[in-house]
């Protein structure tokens, strides 16, 4: 059954890089990023770890922590780690699942057999300190993700989650953003001192509140 926005984050237990991890507890009261690779020692794969080793100080920064699993076992995750770190400049710094059961996998909808039968696909789920998803994304197995977007769009969720605004298209953190239609005129004098614009009654901007 896929998991949707809003459903609690399926809980488990599963062995990894970094020891036995039980998701919840791990994840605390931080925000999560879950996201799944095909399998170990591909090529895609690699770069995409690396560049998500490089980004962790962002993570650190948006109280975010970031978990990546595959059905290969943890000890060829441990082996592959050594080409991460020689290919791409930069240690393996968060946990890698072990999911050879695919009990994960199968928790999360991972496994699309009309791509295939056996791997996982490119998902990411992105977990409030609420333990409720937030964002799913799935990519096929060709394509690597892009995890600037994945941290922008982290930047949106963290800054909708505490104010009345939504983020326009293309939206950057600073960005001007948009007060949601719930929200009266008057009520928005109050809640957005430095002012709003109205270009339609259904939209106005104002600048973003917490910068």
């Amino acid at each position: 059954m896929a998991v949707r926005l809003g459903d609690v984050a399926p809980d488990f237990e599963a062995d990894s890089t970094e020891g036995k991890i039980r998701f919840h507890e791990w994840l605390g009261n931080s925000w999560g990023i879950l996201f799944s690779h095909p399998k170990d020692f591909t090529p895609v794969c690699t770069t995409e770890l690396g560049a998500v080793a490089k980004l962790k100080p962002e993570f650190d920064k948006r109280n975010v922590k970031v978990i990546g699993l595959s059905v290969d076992p943890v000890e060829d995750h441990k082996k592959w780690a050594g080409d991460i770190e020689e290919t791409q400049g930069a240690k393996l710094n968060f946990p890698l699942l072990g999911d050879a059961n695919r009990k994960i996998s199968d928790l999360y909808d991972m496994i699309h057999p009309n791509a295939n039968d056996t791997l996982t696909v490119r998902s990411v789920f992105v977990i409030g300190p609420d333990k409720k998803v937030k964002l799913t994304i799935t990519y096929p197995a060709s394509t690597g993700r892009n995890f600037d977007e994945i941290l922008r769009v982290i930047d949106s969720l963290q800054l909708t989650a505490n104010y009345s605004v939504a983020t326009p298209v293309n939206w950057k953190d600073g960005e001007d953003v948009i007060v949601v239609p719930s929200v009266s005129d008057a009520d928005a004098e109050k809640k957005f001192p430095k002012g709003f614009k109205r270009i339609k009654p259904y939209l106005r901007v104002t600048p973003q509140p917490n910068k």
